[in-house]
């Protein structure tokens, strides 16, 4: 699918981040209920019209502020000698400590990530093959069906843990115990 937005280098690069900076502190000063992309305008000094050029929803700029801690994060280092769920859990530590770190913008994810903004939906999309990227790094090759659960387990926890039904540290945890469920006895998880 194409994204109705590109971003651009230079100047317009500048405005950009300077919006996602500005939708960063509006996240963590007001409800997510508030946040709006007129008000993130106001506090990057920008235009509304602007803003719109850029973030078609305040889920797409949520979303957006998400996706590129993300792709800041270091790539996680491998170690020698360890279990597929220990390395596992390393992989996705950094993606959970994004939202550990940041509790109301992780709030604000767990309701924007949600939504059917294509915008949204092409970055939920990038997030996923980031996640799967990290744990096909941590673990190795995968069936579909493994990677498929792992996929949703993944997202369910990060939904359990935006909820406040389970912390954002203990989803590492949880998923190392998923995954050695699915690596226990390969013969029960057969390829589709």
């Amino acid at each position: 699918m194409e994204p109705v937005r590109r971003i651009v280098d230079g100047r317009r690069a500048d405005t950009v981040q300077r919006l996602l900076t500005a939708a960063l502190d509006e996240v963590r000063a007001v409800p997510y209920s508030d946040l709006t992309v007129r008000s993130v305008a106001k506090r990057a000094d920008v235009s509304p019209a602007t803003a719109y050029t850029y973030f078609s929803s305040k889920e797409h700029l949520v979303c957006a502020i998400l996706w590129q801690q993300v792709q800041d994060l270091p790539a996680p280092q491998a170690k020698p000698r360890r279990s597929p769920a220990a390395a596992l859990a390393d992989a996705v530590r950094g993606i959970t400590e994004v939202f550990t770190r940041e509790p109301d913008l992780s709030r604000a994810c767990t309701t924007a990530l949600l939504t059917d903004d294509p915008e949204v939906r092409r970055l939920r999309d990038q997030l996923g093959a980031e996640l799967l990227r990290r744990v096909a790094g941590a673990i190795g090759p995968m069936s579909p069906t493994a990677r498929e659960t792992l996929t949703m387990a993944f997202v369910g926890a990060l939904v359990l843990a935006g909820t406040g039904y389970l912390s954002f540290e203990d989803v590492p945890r949880k998923l190392a115990k998923v995954t050695d469920l699915l690596l226990s006895n390969p013969r029960r998880h057969p390829k589709p």
